[in-house]
């Protein structure tokens, strides 16, 4: 069993309870929008960190980090980049990879919008934690936790974390 906290859109800020929960998590995935070098170290420094980079990341990120991320967690199959859209509405392309690969679940940032749907089309969850970080329109800064057990997705949690005014 993994413990998994999945974040993005932090656009360079992290802070205290972010890393709280980051320290509790086997393994800490990151949808995009890094936004600088640091978050990625004090990430590191308390998980392990699966991440792509996105539209506001500059070179050096980019150069660390892929603009798609597909791996295997446990038995479950994990696709992630930063916009992707969603079921019905996906960004271009994004289809056609979801067919390729098959993933059981699809995640993305980039909407600072929080959303957990399945579609039922391609058989995949598809996961937004929403934004953690303070730029951006959203006004709750959110994350999801959960958990991976072997084939299953268990204990799905909504964090939200102060407003970020």
């Amino acid at each position: 069993m993994k413990k998994i906290l999945l974040i993005s859109d932090t656009h360079g800020y992290i802070d205290e309870r972010i890393l709280y929960f980051a320290s509790l998590a086997d393994e800490v995935w990151h949808a995009g929008d890094v936004g600088s070098l640091e978050v990625i170290s004090k990430l590191k420094e308390v998980s392990n960190l699966k991440a792509v980079y996105g539209n506001i990341d500059g070179n050096e990120i980019r150069q660390l980090l892929p603009l798609n991320n597909i791996f295997l967690c446990e038995q479950v199959k994990v696709f992630i980049t930063h916009i992707g859209g969603y079921p019905k509405n996906y960004k271009p392309g994004i289809k056609f990879l979801l067919e390729e690969h098959k993933p059981d679940i699809f995640i993305c940032g980039h909407s600072h919008i929080l959303k957990v749907i399945r579609d039922s089309t391609l058989d995949v969850l598809h996961m937004n934690p929403g934004a953690c970080g303070k730029h951006g329109f959203h006004k709750i800064r959110t994350l999801l936790r959960f958990e991976i057990n072997k084939k299953e997705i268990e204990n799905l949690e909504v964090v939200e974390l102060e407003s970020k005014n």
